[in-house]
């Protein structure tokens, strides 16, 4: 071997070391698990706000690298951006922007495509915009375009695009009169069977929302259409229409009818796609949904994440803070487990996805309080509109002394706050714990914190922390926590401004804690608490 054919040989090797090593660190950085931090407002990448509400995340090859990304379509709203500047303040309209489309590889960081449905686009073609709503993608391999599949007015609007990306141009508009009775959907997303690739629409009836039908989604007289109509459901109203597929086994999801409202999280499961679904006609609730109303959201879609290790199912809720202002976020994600066919919600502010292995984790600085800010409550506890209710979600009030809790009864106390847009300044959202009554009173408000077989309550050192402001005239009014032999208390000074009380170094053991609030007051006397955490003290910091 000549010296100049040595030094070339070198020079190969070396740069197929530097490829290799390269090669391996980019396979450890998508191996990474990231974190997902719900009620927040979620960026991009780069910085810049993600508006995409009511829409769905879909698995598309990119044209422009050729990489299999994940695509994340929903609308854009005037009135999220300006929730998401001022959150005390709700918006009873919604004003149509555009659909949005981003892209990730890792379902945590987002990078925008920009506009693929432009709201000029549907003007220019069909009539202006009193709503657009629920929405998803699907690939038509017959005529290799994509088909966005969206409600406009009581119709429901079909756009194509050469590229995922977009941009979608009007194709067709149905009027669902002649296949269900109603020119509308109720509401609807879009389901694409992961081992066939036919993708099909999921909706309601449109009036009362008391059917729940499955179209699949094709070309028919030359025009991307729905084929058929398969009602899989009748009985009571239900919106929020989405679908997975789990182990061979399909679910049908939806919630109550509680307007922009959070509420239970419905399924149904089947064997094969047009059913029969069980238990047929009687949707069942999901477990996990209980205490706080699936995370206080509506349900939206779902991601199947299938890793190297395990495949994980991601609840995509909508939080439509923006118009119930309920909260912060538009997007809450959270992992389901299951428990043979029976599908269980973990409510969860914080947790961790190797996009991978599939595999996720509960974050060390998740708030492991449900309900906390008070916002599934959304009428005045006790409640005798829908949801009928007596006590607040996640919470329980045991009267010592005062007047009974009672639906409909006008000396029940209430058991929250409307918060005023004062208050909005300082705490999170529209409800807040009102501890309060017309006669002298004694009572304690809890909740009970325990391990699940999936969301571990590790034993450790945690911080309770919430916000308070009191009025009248306190006897005794403090916070406390119980695990075990461990009790902690923290004396309440009144004040007429909300405050940050924290109890620090609360001890955990047998994966179990009770938290809560004492108060004996006079007649009158007042106290609200809002935003409460407890949160473990081996907090770190999280990539976003």
């Amino acid at each position: 071997m000549d010296h100049n054919t040595h030094n070339l040989t070198q020079a190969i090797k070396s740069i197929t070391a530097i490829l290799a090593f390269f090669a391996l660190s980019l396979h450890m950085v998508n191996a990474q698990s990231l974190n997902i931090k719900n009620d927040r407002f979620w960026d991009t990448q780069n910085g810049e706000p993600i508006y995409s509400q009511g829409g769905g995340i879909f698995t598309f090859t990119d044209p422009k690298d050729g990489q299999e990304k994940y695509y994340w379509y929903g609308v854009h709203y005037e009135e999220a951006e300006k929730y998401r500047e001022d959150p005390s303040v709700t918006h009873s309209r919604t004003h149509f922007k555009a659909v949005t489309c981003y892209t990730s590889t890792d379902l945590v960081n987002w990078k925008s495509e920009g506009n693929a449905l432009e709201k000029s686009e549907v003007e220019e073609n069909y009539q202006h915009i009193y709503w657009m709503g629920r929405l998803g993608v699907a690939y038509i391999e017959e005529i290799d375009q994509y088909a966005m599949l969206v409600q406009h007015n009581s119709n429901v609007i079909i756009a194509l695009a050469d590229q995922p990306a977009g941009p979608f141009k009007c194709h067709n508009r149905l009027d669902m009169t002649d296949r269900i009775g109603t020119p509308n959907t109720g509401d609807q997303t879009v389901f694409t069977d992961p081992d066939t690739g036919t993708s099909y629409l999921v909706y309601s009836y449109g009036k009362g929302r008391h059917k729940i039908y499955l179209s699949e989604i094709g070309v028919k007289d030359g025009k991307v259409d729905l084929l058929d109509v398969n009602q899989i459901f009748k009985g009571n109203g239900r919106e929020g229409n989405c679908m997975v597929k789990y182990k061979g086994k399909y679910y049908v999801f939806a919630s109550n009818l509680y307007g922009w409202d959070s509420s239970h999280a419905f399924y149904l499961v089947a064997d094969e796609i047009k059913g029969p679904y069980l238990p047929e006609n009687n949707m069942l609730i999901t477990p996990g949904t209980y205490d706080d109303y699936a995370h206080i959201t509506q349900t939206g879609f779902f991601v199947n994440v299938k890793g190297s290790k395990q495949e994980t199912v991601i609840y995509c809720g909508d939080r439509w803070a923006d118009f119930a202002g309920n909260g912060l976020g538009y997007n809450q994600w959270c992992p389901l487990s299951f428990e043979g066919e029976t599908p269980v919600f973990n409510s969860l502010n914080s947790w961790n996805l190797n996009e991978s292995t599939g595999e996720w984790s509960v974050a060390e600085d998740n708030n492991f309080v449900k309900n906390s800010s008070f916002e599934a409550d959304r009428k005045a506890i006790p409640s005798t509109v829908k949801p009928i209710q007596e006590q607040l979600l996640g919470w329980h009030a045991e009267i010592q002394q005062g007047n009974t809790v009672v639906v409909g009864s006008e000396d029940s106390p209430v058991l929250n706050h409307a918060n005023t847009l004062e208050d909005r300044k300082h705490v999170i959202g529209e409800r807040s714990l009102n501890i309060s009554d017309q006669v002298p009173f004694k009572r304690k408000v809890y909740q009970m914190i325990t391990s699940t077989p999936y969301v571990p309550l590790e034993d450790g050192t945690y911080t309770l922390s919430f916000k308070v402001k009191s009025a009248g005239t306190f006897h005794r009014l403090e916070a406390y926590t119980e695990s075990s032999a461990y009790q902690k208390t923290e004396n309440v000074k009144q004040s007429d401004n909300w405050k940050t009380i924290s109890l620090e170094n609360v001890n955990v053991t047998n994966g179990k804690v009770e938290i809560g609030f004492i108060a004996h007051g006079e007649a009158g006397a007042s106290c609200q608490i809002d935003d409460v955490t407890f949160v473990s003290n081996k907090v770190m910091t999280y990539q976003r």
